[in-house]
């Protein structure tokens, strides 16, 4: 009994040293946090730091770093220029800072940062993109073609800054040195839709709409965006295609139902072709949203002057009346519609309007004077800029004010903050959590009657789920879960050891990303009882995150490795090994929980052993014929062996599934 209760009481001993502020743990934590986008919790982490050690950069870097990540930009600012008063030296806080500037709209001070930044490193791609995109920003052309001339210069092969340098010079409308640029980018990648969009638009500009339709038609088979139809519904009316420019925007307000533009402008087709009703519904849509768009308001209150609503078109034309009080052709119709209401002497009023209104005009035309913009003719053009507010170009289809500016790949800031992976990745492995998040596939909750039986009975503090969307914790569950880490611990005073404690405080540790403290536990679970198989399969989960960290380019640390194969210890992969032996070890212990099975596979896949790989996705399947993910995963793992026609097909089954970013993979490899 004393032998029990001195263990029991160096555990809380051992445990309470652990509680102590020890900020290289600290630190390290906290980047887990921050890797695994629980941002919240790492600032909890590096706020301890900072009160232990103020003097260090790193815990106001990193900081700052989450801030951005939370949209606190001015906090992240803040916190960066902290970091750079206690070393000046390091890149990253520039850079991050200088992001932080660039959303405050702060672009000289971006420059100022970027400039100092590449000071240190020359060479440095992400910094002169940063740094081109600041002087776009600043309407700084010529300095913006130098930065990224001398991107060219570093690295030929960066596609992106010969987009980028297209895009300016289509702002200075040098189409030629445009087109240059964007077929020279197309060379180093020719599967890029915004290339192929961003030429559509130089060749509109040239009146080339053959041409741009064909470069539209073949970035919509890329990536079908709502921007690409609209576009490409323009070069259809310019040919005059008008059903093919509808059926353009049919397809745009599919994807985006809520674009203003698009519903004005097929609205205006509509009314061309006679489709009078489905028009008015369009700027019905307009009006509703944008309340201001009087171009809109006039060309409804037309259609209902064709339909028969006399009193609804007066209306509208009030309005429209209003705001142009020189719109001569407004009083016109205005005064139709009140002859058909039988408002004789108000007819009369606006027809007597215009009569002034085209005497003092042709007075003043006489006298040598200019047209006023309202009540000059309609120039024979078919769109007109959004920004135009000349009332008599009320047919004309609307083109954005941006067309020819900014796309995707120009608007883009490169750094630690952009952690989009360009490569095709693997969806993620399945975790045993308390949460689950919103995915693409929706909230789906996965049974497994082990699951429903350890809820039955209590012994842990929440329902267990099992989930590849883990959820970040909001602030309120980060301190549940520091206070049932101390709850867990106490239950060890009270019954002493049991391996379903250790799991629950794992569970705890892995929850606030203290997965050094996790494995530990999920291994004294093991310890206490080897046929828990629950703490076989975290303890896989854990250590496959400790490896991707490691792996993982989070502060450019040179001895972090960049692939499996740095792990090899005497030509062992021993991290992986250790992660697949848990992962059997679970299958041996519960064969019919098909998670584990797919876990196996995207560690085989890592490890390039993709036939194995392939026959686990299998049995996960064999078990669940409905895991999206593992035919998402299976037929990734087809296309690395080459057999694309087999990874299409669990593709589209894994896009039918509800994973729709599978429909975008099958595009990029059906060619």
């Amino acid at each position: 009994m004393r032998h029990r209760l001195l263990t029991v009481l160096f555990l809380c001993f051992a445990f309470m040293a652990k509680a102590q502020v020890n900020t290289d743990h600290m630190m390290r934590v906290g980047r887990n946090a921050l890797y695994f986008s629980d941002y919240v919790l790492s600032i909890q982490y590096f706020n301890l730091v900072v009160s232990a050690k103020p003097y260090l950069y790193e815990p106001y870097f990193f900081r700052g770093l989450a801030k951005f990540y939370l949209d606190d930009f001015t906090g992240a600012e803040a916190d960066c220029t902290e970091a750079i008063n206690r070393n000046p030296f390091v890149v990253d806080c520039y850079q991050i800072r200088g992001l932080a500037r660039v959303n405050q709209g702060k672009f000289v001070d971006a420059v100022e940062d970027y400039r100092v930044a590449l000071k240190h490193e020359p060479e440095n791609e992400g910094l002169w993109h940063n740094l081109a995109l600041c002087y776009v920003h600043l309407k700084e052309y010529d300095a913006a073609i130098a930065v990224l001339d001398t991107i060219v210069g570093i690295a030929p092969n960066y596609a992106t800054a010969l987009n980028m340098r297209a895009q300016v010079h289509i702002q200075k409308e040098d189409t030629i040195a445009a087109l240059a640029d964007l077929e020279s980018s197309l060379k180093i990648n020719k599967y890029d839709s915004e290339v192929y969009a961003t030429r559509a638009l130089v060749y509109m500009q040239q009146e080339r709409y053959e041409q741009a339709e064909h470069d539209l038609t073949y970035a919509i088979h890329l990536s079908p965006k709502s921007g690409y139809y609209i576009n490409r519904a323009l070069t259809r009316y310019y040919r005059q295609e008008l059903r093919g420019a509808m059926s353009d925007y049919d397809l745009a307000l599919d994807i985006e139902p809520n674009n203003v533009l698009g519903h004005y402008n097929r609205g205006l087709l509509r009314a061309q072709v006679g489709d009078d009703n489905r028009a008015i519904e369009d700027f019905d849509f307009v009006v509703e949203h944008n309340p201001e768009n009087i171009f809109a308001v006039f060309n409804r209150a037309l259609l209902l002057m064709q339909t028969g609503d006399l009193q609804g078109a007066k209306t509208d034309l009030d309005v429209v009346l209003e705001e142009y009080p020189k719109f001569l052709y407004g009083y016109q119709c205005r005064a139709e519609v009140q002859r058909g209401l039988g408002y004789v002497k108000e007819a009369e009023k606006d027809e007597l309007i215009v009569l002034r209104a085209q005497m003092e005009e042709q007075n003043r035309l006489l006298a040598g004077g200019s047209a006023d913009d309202e009540t000059q003719e309609d120039e024979d053009e078919a769109t007109r800029k959004e920004s135009d507010k000349n009332i008599r170009k009320y047919k004309r289809l609307v083109v954005s004010d941006d067309a020819m500016g900014e796309n995707e790949f120009s608007s883009e800031y490169r750094g630690k903050v952009q952690n989009r992976n360009v490569y095709v990745a693997l969806q993620p492995l399945f975790a045993l959590t308390y949460y689950n998040k919103e995915s693409e596939v929706g909230r789906i909750i996965y049974y497994h009657r082990y699951l429903e039986a350890i809820r039955r009975t209590g012994s842990l503090p929440l329902p267990l789920l099992v989930t590849a969307a883990e959820q970040a914790l909001d602030e309120e569950q980060i301190a549940y879960h520091f206070k049932d880490i101390d709850a867990q611990t106490a239950k060890f005073v009270a019954d002493g050891e049991e391996a379903i404690y250790y799991y629950a405080r794992g569970l705890d540790f892995y929850l606030v990303q203290d997965l050094s403290a996790a494995i530990e536990d999920f291994t004294q679970a093991i310890i206490v009882d080897g046929t828990l198989w629950l703490s076989y399969y975290s303890r896989a989960v854990a250590r496959y995150k400790q490896t991707e960290l490691k792996r993982a380019d989070v502060s450019d640390d040179k001895s972090y490795a960049s692939s499996p194969s740095d792990f090899m210890v005497d030509g062992h992969l021993t991290d992986y090994q250790l992660i697949l032996a848990d992962l059997n070890k679970a299958i041996d212990l519960a064969p019919d929980f098909a998670y584990s099975y797919y876990n196996r596979g995207n560690v085989l896949s890592q490890l390039k052993d993709y036939r194995a790989a392939i026959v686990s996705y299998d049995e996960a399947i064999a078990l669940e014929p409905n895991l999206a993910e593992a035919y998402y995963n299976r037929g990734l793992t087809y296309i690395f062996v080459g057999e694309n026609a087999r990874g299409i097909a669990d593709l589209s089954k894994a896009g039918e599934l509800g994973l729709y970013s599978a429909y975008n993979l099958i595009k990029r490899f059906a060619e």
